[in-house]
């Protein structure tokens, strides 16, 4: 009984320093995400290593006397991460490049805008080691010193893989998309249709019954639960009295998906859901609704 109260007691406590944490860094989140998105080629991609970042970070600062400074301390986490992720999916050699400058040094310009608006794509066509250099040096406006300890190397690295990156990415004819669509199921693009109209009747018990009984859901950055225990569709009909949402289905990234159009923000998505269907039924919904900034670097598409 006695751990039960201490147990009781412990997880508000918990729950506080997490949302305190969270709140600490939610200035970065956009950037991070930048960074993030344009290594793995993927908004969604991006904002998987983004929250495995922010778990390490959260973990590891848990365990330190002082707090580091924050900002530099968390592109070198998210650095890390990032590669980690292209080890495993794209099968690349990222090790960091020997320390031989070339012989053209590359200037202390800012942030290069042609490059902070280029596809996802633009950055997929360079190794690794050259795409981190670039994203940081060029499209988020780190210094030379700071873009090496982010990468944990020296600055004639870096100078040396920013003038093979800026080399490339000048000679390398760059593909219209990052991803191609993958193929789509005649039940999946049936269920995505269906959810998209009941979405935009404001039918949610024709939703909810769309929904397999162990069903999960994924607020991106807040929670994870079953569906049926989070009053999701309550939720949202809450929102929709205020906010006057539009769905429709397509493509982000490959993958289809259903943006989230309000009108107060002009003609590009909002932000996304993901449904994944097993069986006639949803089994997984992703909402991407409170990390909005994705939608920035979202290339989506009405086609499949």
């Amino acid at each position: 009984m006695e751990m039960d109260r201490e147990t009781g007691a412990l997880l508000p406590a918990m729950m506080d320093a997490r949302n305190a944490f969270m709140e600490l860094v939610d200035e970065l989140r956009p950037e991070l995400h930048r960074y993030c998105a344009r290594m793995t080629g993927s908004v969604l991609d991006g904002e998987d290593v983004v929250q495995e970042t922010l778990a390490k970070a959260y973990y590891a600062l848990g365990q330190m006397i002082e707090p580091p400074n924050l900002r530099p301390w968390l592109f070198r986490i998210a650095h890390n991460t990032a590669m980690d992720f292209l080890k495993r999916y794209e099968r690349k050699h990222v090790d960091v490049v020997p320390d031989v400058p070339d012989r053209a040094e590359p200037e202390e310009s800012g942030v290069d805008p042609e490059l902070v608006e280029a596809a996802l794509a633009v950055f997929l066509e360079l190794p690794p080691v050259q795409r981190s250099a670039i994203i940081l040096k060029d499209v988020l406006g780190q210094s030379l010193e700071d873009t090496a300890a982010t990468m944990g190397t020296s600055i004639g690295a870096v100078k040396a893989a920013l003038s093979r990156a800026r080399t490339n990415v000048m000679r390398t004819p760059i593909p219209s998309l990052a991803h191609p669509a993958k193929p789509v199921s005649a039940e999946a693009h049936a269920m995505l249709q269906q959810y998209v109209r009941l979405f935009n009747d404001r039918n949610w018990d024709g939703l909810r019954a769309l929904l397999a009984e162990e069903a999960r859901l994924d607020i991106v950055s807040r929670f994870q639960r079953r569906v049926s225990d989070a009053g999701y569709y309550d939720r949202y009909a809450e929102i929709l009295a205020t906010e006057d949402l539009r769905a429709e289905a397509g493509v982000v990234d490959g993958i289809p998906a259903i943006a989230i159009f309000n009108p107060a923000s002009g003609t590009l998505p909002a932000y996304f859901i993901l449904i994944e269907s097993s069986r006639g039924k949803i089994a997984r919904i992703r909402d991407f609704r409170y990390v909005s900034y994705i939608a920035a670097d979202a290339r989506f598409s009405r086609s499949y």
